[in-house]
Order: C-alpha cells, then sequence, then structure tokens
C-alpha cells in the first residue's frame, strides 16, 4: 500500500514572525496524523533554518521548493541539492508549474534537477500539469506524458519511482478553480498506466509503487473527495499551507479518506 503524503509549498511567503505563530498553530494537529502519513513543509530558502528547528524532532520532514541541477559553481542565486541535504531537508520540489512559466524551465531543466536531488538520497517531487490552452486543445495527457518521459530518459524507470509526481492543473494554481474529481481521476490514471507502458515486463509493475498526489487549489471544503479517489496518494497544497486550521483540517481529510484516522494522543 503506498503511504500518502501531503506536502506544504509555502511559495514566497512567510516572515520570522508568522512563520513561528504558524508553526506553533499547525504542529500539534499534525502530530496525530505523523504516523500515518509522511508530512512535508517547504518554506522559502532563508525560512529552512527556522522551519528544521521548528520542526524538530517531529517526524515532520522539511522541504524545499526548488533546487540547482549544479553541485556547485558560478551560479549566483542558485542552492544546490547538497545544500538542501546539509540543512536537514527531505524533500525537494522539482518543475513547480510557476518555475516552467515564470522561469522558463524547461522538461530538461526539470529532469537534471530530479537526478541532482535524487543522487544525494533526496526525494524528488516532480511536478507535472497542462495550461488551459492544453487543456482546451484535447494535449493534457500528450503534455504530461511528455513532463515525466524526459525524467525517464533522465534516470531511468525505477529511479523515478524513488521520487513523488505531483500533478498540478496549471489552470487550477492559484485561480480559485479546480479541476473535477473526474478530471483529476482520469489524469492520475492515465500517469500510472503511461508508467505501467513505460516498464519493461520483466521489471514488474512499477506504477503501482510510484506515488502520485494532487496540487490544484486543494482546500478544506474538496479534499477529501479528492482524496478519496483511488489514485491520489496525497496532496501539495499551496495557499491553504499559510493557514493553520485550514491544512490542519486537509491533513484530517487526507488521514479519513485513506482510512488512516488515528485515536492517538500525543503532549510532546
Amino acid at each position: 500500500m503506498r503511504k500518502p503524503i501531503l506536502i506544504a509549498n509555502w511559495k514566497m511567503n512567510g516572515s520570522l514572525q508568522s512563520n513561528q505563530a504558524l508553526m506553533v498553530r499547525l504542529l500539534p494537529r499534525l502530530r496525530l496524523f505523523r504516523k500515518t502519513m509522511d508530512l512535508a513543509v517547504c518554506p522559502p530558502f532563508p525560512y529552512l533554518f527556522q522551519v528544521r528547528d521548528l520542526l524538530g524532532y517531529t517526524g515532520i520532514m522539511l522541504g524545499a521548493q526548488n533546487a540547482s541541477s549544479y553541485v556547485s559553481g558560478a551560479y549566483t542565486g542558485e542552492v544546490s541539492a547538497t545544500m538542501l541535504q546539509e540543512m536537514g531537508c527531505r524533500y525537494v520540489l522539482v518543475g513547480h508549474s510557476e518555475r516552467r512559466a515564470l522561469y522558463g524551465e524547461t522538461s530538461q531543466d526539470v529532469s537534471a534537477k530530479f537526478r541532482s536531488v535524487l543522487g544525494l538520497g533526496l526525494i524528488p517531487v516532480l511536478c507535472v500539469g497542462e495550461t488551459l490552452e492544453e487543456r482546451e486543445n484535447n494535449q493534457t495527457r500528450t503534455v504530461i506524458e511528455q513532463q515525466i518521459q524526459a525524467v525517464i530518459d533522465e534516470v531511468g524507470l525505477a529511479s523515478l519511482a524513488r521520487g513523488v509526481v505531483a500533478y498540478e492543473p496549471v489552470w487550477a494554481i492559484g485561480t480559485g478553480e479546480t479541476a473535477t474529481p473526474e478530471q483529476v481521476s482520469l489524469v492520475h490514471q492515465d500517469i500510472r498506466q503511461f508508467v505501467a507502458r513505460c516498464a519493461p515486463e520483466a521489471s514488474g509493475d512499477i506504477s503501482q509503487e510510484l506515488r502520485v498526489i494532487y496540487g490544484g487549489s486543494v482546500k478544506p471544503g474538496n479534499a477529501f473527495e479528492l482524496f478519496s479517489l483511488p489514485d491520489v496518494d496525497g496532496g501539495l497544497i499551496g495557499g491553504a499551507s499559510l493557514h493553520a486550521d485550514d491544512f490542519g483540517t486537509i491533513a484530517g481529510a487526507l488521514a479519513e479518506a485513506s482510512g488512516v484516522l488515528t485515536g492517538e494522543c500525543e503532549t510532546e
């Protein structure tokens, strides 16, 4: 059984004061689920130290929003996977739609970052998804398959399965729009079927090991329905992760939908 996973992506938000307040409210709620799902928080780079210390020994993991494909060198403004590993990061987002759209990252760039992150023993979260124009032109499947194929070409199919794939329809991020459960289900099924088709017959069905999560304006009101879909293994949460009550409710929805609700009570 694939373990559920929930990742908070703060994007370019936060301050020392607001981060402290958010985590003080959030951590007691997340501790209830830490043994039944993987949980990670991805703050902006300047706050990695602070959030790492706030997470402490809770079992909730630290993540980063991006990483360079280079190990070191004259790449002003870049942050390497080696640095993130030293900081204590466990997860790293690669290829987020905002990186692709606003900063021109190609699938080849993203694949190189995936390799770099994986090579340090960290878990890359490969973000894939289509724009509204691509969806309207019936290109969703083609676009996503090309984005995944680029990573398979770079690192191989088995290495892809060591990461996480996050489907984030670009047209449903930060817009208030949300893909319907039917749309989400179809794309997640397509992703798993595509990976299955890529596997040599002798290697087994790696597609059933791969965690595929959803990241398109997930909110407390729609989280349970989305997470109840059979091929959805969790969520990559943007705006709602900046609100302790909302993110805590979403974590509870994932636990309930996954059948891993716990009654444990912790006082630490």
